[in-house]
């Protein structure tokens, strides 16, 4: 048996890790994009009082935003008075 056969287990693992390492850097970067997306138009609606559309898990909810927070957003709409959505939760965002 060769040293290459012996070890070639382990050259395979190790090639494979790195593989997904360096696959995985633009989705990070990709994450990253959207999260700044998102701040930037909750900002902007904190700041101008204009209304988004929040798209969480299948569900459509309009409103103004209230407070920006680490986890959380606090919106106001029509309907009712305070409403918390999870950061994380949030599919898309848009804004008119």
């Amino acid at each position: 048996m060769t040293n290459f056969t012996r070890y070639s287990p382990r050259i395979a693992g190790v090639l494979i890790a790195a593989l997904l390492t360096v696959a995985s850097v633009p989705l990070h970067a990709a994450e990253s994009l959207f999260s700044q997306s998102i701040r930037e138009l909750l900002d902007r609606s904190e700041k101008e009082r204009k209304g988004l559309m929040f798209y969480v898990k299948g569900q459509t909810i309009p409103g103004v935003v209230v407070k920006v927070g680490a986890d959380a957003v606090e919106v106001r709409n029509q309907t009712y008075g305070r409403i918390i959505i999870r950061l994380d939760s949030i599919d898309a965002v848009a804004i008119n």
